[in-house]
């Protein structure tokens, strides 16, 4: 198998070409780490984010945009496909890095984790990559400064200039697009968790809205969760039946029907608070090759519409 950060590395290639296109902005840290500003400084876009996405999947995944619909509102969607999900998804585009230093906290993800390969993922899939160039997306309301770049320098073993960080706020374009993009990856993760073998998992495809960009990071947060949980929808194809298929939507999480924004200020914000089983889109489809095909979930487009604001 090729190297996922390799791949990767020819996309923020092409970022890096068309920055002004895609109104993103690259510039070097004094240990010569390269940022891309996907939305912190620069407004990114729809382009920019679909570009991001591709990145966090390593070039595996094929990301795509329309127009759809929400409670009678024209509401743009991301739909991903993949034919490689346990690499693509799980063990790249999966948001598992959370990056903490003395001067800089942000959530990461992309093929930069597939170099460290310490998140279970790794030994499920039974994939370590090797590369001298890396990149990250991060998640983050701020630049990211030398001390990211060191530590992701520091984990993947190469230097700092050879370290790509993508940075982007909740609140932007970018943020709201790639967020959208993880309906598969979420339900990919989720029977992963449940104990099926990500390798028997054939193929991928997720859909979910693009959440409206908010005017605070906490608001984004709340509102590209509920973008998945109640709008997301995905479809999976699958070698081996299993008895733990209708637990993969977020329709079984005993807080599901509250909006995100409510469920994360009564746990005042701790993350790691929230139920796991959240985190899934709506509604979620199964096809077993030669076999069943299982339909499980369902969407909740007036939540959506609240929680857009539309």
């Amino acid at each position: 198998m090729e190297s996922l950060n390799r791949m990767a590395i020819e996309l923020v290639d092409e970022a890096l070409e068309y920055a002004e296109e895609l109104n993103v902005g690259g510039y070097d840290l004094e240990n010569e780490a390269t940022v891309l500003d996907f939305g912190v400084e620069f407004d990114g876009g729809v382009e920019a984010g679909l570009l991001l996405t591709e990145i966090q999947t390593a070039g595996m995944a094929t990301p795509s945009h329309d127009l759809g619909e929400i409670d009678g509102t024209p509401i743009p969607f991301v739909e991903l496909t993949t034919d490689q999900p346990a690499l693509s998804l799980l063990c790249s585009q999966k948001a598992g890095w959370e990056m903490v230093t003395e001067d800089f906290e942000g959530l990461g993800s992309g093929p930069a984790r597939a170099l460290v390969a310490e998140e279970e993922e790794f030994r499920r899939v039974g994939y370590t990559d090797a590369f001298d160039l890396t990149a990250l997306a991060v998640e983050t309301d701020e630049l990211p400064p030398e001390s990211a770049a060191e530590q992701v320098a520091d984990l993947a073993e190469v230097e700092p200039s050879s370290v790509f960080l993508l940075a982007y706020r909740s609140a932007s374009l970018v943020g709201s697009i790639t967020n959208a993009a993880r309906a598969a990856e979420l339900a990919t993760f989720r029977l992963s968790e449940l104990g099926y073998d990500p390798l028997d998992i054939v193929s991928a495809t997720g859909r979910a809205p693009v959440a409206p960009v908010a005017e605070d990071e906490q608001t984004a947060i709340a509102r590209t969760n509920d973008a998945i949980a109640y709008g997301g929808r995905a479809h999976l194809t699958v070698r081996e039946d299993a008895d733990v298929f209708d637990d993969v939507p977020s329709t079984v999480a005993d807080d599901h029907g509250r909006p995100f924004g409510e469920i994360f200020d009564d746990l005042d914000w701790e993350f790691g608070e929230v139920p796991a089983d959240l985190f899934a889109p709506g509604m979620v489809t199964i096809d077993v090759l030669g076999g069943p095909t299982y339909v499980h979930g369902e969407t909740d487009e007036e939540l959506l519409a609240d929680s857009f604001e539309l």
